[in-house]
């Protein structure tokens, strides 16, 4: 018997659950994009992407996932042959560094491994070894999805201060804008590169790049980039045209004015990020709890370095892959692969799983998604702590 039918939860790390205002308000006819109502709604759409992303400065959009946005930024300030710092805490730091490197960027990739954050010792000790400046950019990934790894970003930009470098600070903030606090301005990043399809709580679709005056000066000084890629006409548009290298994004973009609206009646984003927190906290209450007695295991012990977006767990094999698909089939609850945590023993990382909580969220979707998990570990005869789910309820009723 299944106990699935009805509505399905999507418990992954992005895409996130879609509001049904959201939906809603994608659902119409297409619209004019030469004049009208969505053209006169962009100065205040970007305005409430700086609010967001706690900047006073450029936004460019593009039509791409988290994947666009990291080509975008690299496109706009990296020429082949340039190097670049990339600080990785798991599989998406490796990603962005690929990407650099298949732009032809020379990379010098510090390893941090899957559980711990940035080491800013070792950035700045990275950046003192090259007093020529030659590092062109620094690459980190504020939140990393795989691992559920938390980094510190105003320690590397104090890090990059220390060392007196020059260097471009840029941030991956894919998996934390709207989840976990990020201050562009405040802690010094050059570059920040978003998607709409976790936090933003819209399809996936539609990437942001953010970039200071700092960075638009390395641009200036590009011999060449991508038409398409380069954010120049994009941040600053004559026509409504050039917001997007072409064609709008029409109805992600009614999707996204909808959920920057959600945002702001929730009392801004400093109330969305504090709500984030609560609920993480709960789960991880939970988590803690079971970890006490059989093979569950949070990836993160410190709870300062967890992010508040995603939750990364060791269970075993072949323990993740059964409690996933149980969870999914039995109750209707959809959690993630073990994406990236693959090992010589576990080749299909068969003993990892991880719950999203992110974007769209609430008190009642976290306790419905855990008491799933446990009725999983029940069901599989997988040995566990007790206790989890009253813990994670007094969380909630410190709210």
């Amino acid at each position: 018997m299944t106990l699935s039918f009805g509505r399905s939860y999507l418990a992954i790390p992005g895409p996130s659950v879609i509001p049904d205002r959201v939906l809603r308000a994608m659902h119409r006819p297409g619209p004019n994009i030469y004049e009208g109502a969505l053209v006169a709604m962009m100065p205040d759409l970007t305005q409430g992407l700086r609010d967001v992303a706690r900047t006073r400065h450029n936004v460019a959009i593009y039509i791409a996932n988290g994947h666009g946005a990291w080509e975008a930024a690299l496109s706009n300030v990296l020429a082949p042959g340039d190097r670049v710092l990339s600080l990785c805490t798991g599989r998406f730091g490796h990603g962005w560094s690929e990407m650099a490197e298949a732009l032809g960027g020379d990379v010098q990739v510090e390893d941090f491994g899957m559980r711990a954050p940035v080491d800013p010792g070792r950035v700045e000790a990275a950046l003192r070894a090259d007093p020529a400046g030659n590092i062109r950019a620094i690459l980190l990934t504020h939140v990393d999805t795989s691992t559920s790894i938390l980094n510190d970003v105003a320690s590397v930009r104090a890090a990059m201060d220390a060392a007196g470098h020059p260097a471009l600070l840029m941030v991956d903030c894919i998996a934390s804008m709207g989840c976990d606090r990020f201050e562009m301005d405040a802690w010094g990043v050059d570059v920040a590169v978003t998607a709409s399809q976790k936090g933003l709580m819209v399809p996936p679709g539609v990437a942001f790049v953010f970039f200071s005056d700092k960075a638009a000066q390395v641009r200036a000084g590009m011999p060449r980039v991508s038409r398409y890629w380069d954010w120049t006409d994009r941040a600053n548009p004559e026509l409504f045209y050039q917001f997007f290298g072409g064609t709008a994004p029409t109805h992600h973009l009614y999707g996204l004015r909808e959920a920057l609206d959600m945002i702001a009646e929730e009392g801004g984003i400093e109330a969305v990020w504090a709500r984030h927190a609560h609920l993480a906290r709960a789960i991880w209450a939970a988590f803690e709890a079971w970890s006490c007695d059989g093979p569950l295991e949070m990836n993160v012990a410190d709870r300062a370095h967890r992010s508040n977006a995603v939750t990364s767990l060791r269970i075993g094999a072949p323990h993740g892959t059964a409690l996933r698909r149980w969870t999914e089939d039995k109750t209707g609850v959809t959690l993630g692969i073990g994406l990236g945590m693959q090992t010589e023993d576990d080749p299909n990382a068969d003993g990892f799983f991880r719950l999203g909580h992110m974007g769209h969220l609430n008190a009642q979707m976290v306790m419905g998604a855990l008491s799933s998990i446990q009725s999983g570990l029940i069901a599989l005869d997988i040995p566990y702590g007790h206790g989890a789910l009253d813990a994670a309820a007094r969380v909630i009723a410190e709210a």
